[in-house]
Parts: C-alpha cells; structure tokens; sequence
C-alpha cells in the first residue's frame, strides 16, 4: 500500500478536489453530484498520471532518485504502466457519466498527461503542458454542469500558468538548486487575477493574502537556493494551489464552499508530511 500511495502522490489530491469544486462553481451553481463525480474522475487521472510519470522515468529515477519504488524494485515497471493507463482508462469512463462534453474534456486531460509523462524530460515546455493538465480540470469540472463561462476560462489560464511556474521549480529538485528564476514571474499572472477577482468580498480578500504570503514564502526559499530549499518550496506551491481555488470560490459568492478549499489546503499540507508531495 505504501508503494502505490508514494506513486501516486497522494498527498496532492485535495488540491485535484478543490479543482473540481472551483471549476463547478465558476461554471454557475454546482451540483453537488457532478462535483463528486467529477472529483473522482480527476483523481483517477492524477493518480494514473502520477504512476506513469514513474513508470516513463524509472531509467533516470534509476540515476537520479533510485529511493523511487521502481528503481528500487518494490514494484516492478510494467506493473506501474498497467496501474496507470487503467486509472486514465477509469477517468476517461468517470468523464463520460457526466455527460458528453465532460467526457471530451476528459480525453483531452487524458492526452496532456500522457504527453507530459512521456516528454516532460526532453522538453523546456513541459512546465506548460502540465499547466494545460491543471487548465483541463477545470473545463471538465464546468463541462459537467454543461457549460464554459468566462470566468472558468480565465480561472483555468491562471491555474495553468500558477502550475507552469510550480512545475519549472520542480524540474529542478533532483539537484536541489534553481538555475534561473526569471521563468518564475508567470506566477504573477494567477495572483493579479486572484486579486482581481476577489472584488469587495472580504473573505476572498483574506485567502487572496494567504496565498501571496505563501507564493512569496516559497520563492523566498526558492531564490535562497539552500540545501533541501527547492523540494520544500515545491510541495508549499503544490498546497497553494487549493488555496487559488479558494479565493476564485469566495470571489464567486461562495463563502462557506470557500472553506472547502481553504481545507484542502491544509489537509494538503498534512498529508504531504506523511507521504511525499514529490
């Protein structure tokens, strides 16, 4: 059990709940079976996602990280690829219960998360591309309910770009340094926006803080390049990202679904203390 938790990063599923429940409320008023079903569904392509990340790097985990289950070899490589295409697999057929157009969006995630876990080594876009993972939970959420608003499109870009500019910090954990830090300036786009969309309710207000005082935490610690800085930095990031969400519901008018995000945010944080967030 604790093989399969560490692949797939579980400790980050609040973050891919709080997705689900944002993009649903951006989208008009949620329904609360299709933001548990679309919860699921994104879950199933996180985890999926997670065990071919693993699976697609076992021979530079085998270098680079060989704490990892596979090249540590308590769990084998083909087992991994077979978890982890069933898992797309159930996410894609979760999608599809919501509804046509919820289930396209569904492939669509499907197809980005493969392309990520099979190019994100060989490529400087891949922090943008596990941005347009993010971006497509939020379209399948609101497809769910039938419908992209305004306010889902925009909510989605700041995601992408807030989760863009996670991921290029991640790129560089295995060797715990950040080499360039300007790519880091993508992470105003989502804050301005946040700000922007908190408007005169007072409590998107004060999660819209919380969130700069995080992000601005974790580049702190990411621009001090001390030793064990970028992982700790990483998985603060990963947490916030429940938090964006947050902000985006309480902007909407949802205060008490609101504290659902803020939540994940902390339940983020704690389960990353028991299994890794990266």
């Amino acid at each position: 059990m604790k093989v399969w938790l560490t692949l797939g990063r579980v400790s980050n599923l609040p973050t891919v709940w709080t997705n689900a429940l944002a993009g649903a409320v951006l989208a008009g008023n949620p329904a609360t079976g299709s933001v548990v079903l679309s919860a699921l569904a994104l879950t199933a392509f996180y985890v999926g996602g997670m065990w071919l990340n693993d699976a697609f790097d076992a021979e530079i985990d085998a270098q680079e990280r060989a704490n990892r289950p596979i090249p540590n070899r308590e769990i084998s490589r083909a087992a991994v690829f077979r978890g982890g295409f069933g898992l797309l697999f159930l996410g894609i057929v979760l999608s599809f219960l919501n509804g046509a157009h919820a289930g396209l969006a569904g492939l669509c995630l499907a197809s980005v998360i493969l392309l990520y876990d099979w190019l994100h080594k060989r490529t400087i876009l891949s922090p943008v591309i596990m941005g347009g993972a993010r971006f497509f939970s939020y379209l399948l959420a609101a497809l769910s309910l039938g419908q992209i608003t305004g306010a889902v499109l925009c909510g989605a870009l700041g995601l992408m770009a807030y989760t863009a500019g996670l991921t290029y910090a991640a790129r560089q954990e295995a060797h715990d340094r950040l080499d360039n830090a300007w790519p880091l300036l993508v992470l105003i786009t989502p804050l301005l926006y946040a700000l922007w969309w908190t408007g005169d309710a007072l409590m998107a207000l004060a999660l819209w803080t919380g969130l700069i005082l995080l992000v601005s935490f974790a580049l702190y610690r990411l621009l001090r390049r001390g030793s064990g800085d970028v992982p700790k930095a990483v998985v603060t990031l990963i947490a916030g990202i429940a938090l964006y969400d947050a902000v985006l519901i309480a902007g909407a008018g949802h205060a008490l679904l609101a504290l659902l995000g803020l939540a994940g945010f902390v339940l983020t944080l704690a389960l990353q203390r028991i299994v890794s967030g990266t």
